[in-house]
């Protein structure tokens, strides 16, 4: 399951559904992880560990890393794992630095 919104976890096919909205999907697996067990279509990987620092930097820079834009503090995004467990480490330190 996926961590988005608050406690909420998502299904699959809400993440799906999401996605076609523009939701920003950050898988927080290692980058291991990701080279064993597959990326997840359309996600940017940013390990759990990397995660804060990201989230403060500046947005072309974010961009230049990430290949993706920088969300604002107010775009929906979705953060992912393997077992749920860091997607909700994940949320609360994205809402720590006034992510809603």
């Amino acid at each position: 399951s996926l961590c988005a919104a608050g406690a909420f976890n998502v299904s699959y096919r809400e993440l799906k559904d999401l996605k076609k909205a523009n939701v920003l999907h950050i898988d927080v697996r290692e980058r291991w992880e990701i080279d064993r067990f597959g990326k997840i279509p359309e996600s940017v990987n940013i390990p759990l560990g990397e995660l804060m620092e990201a989230l403060q930097m500046d947005p072309a820079e974010f961009k230049e890393q990430y290949n993706q834009n920088m969300p604002s503090k107010s775009d929906p995004v979705v953060f992912s794992c393997l077992a749920g467990t860091r997607s909700k480490r994940a949320l609360g330190l994205a809402m720590s630095l006034g992510f809603s």
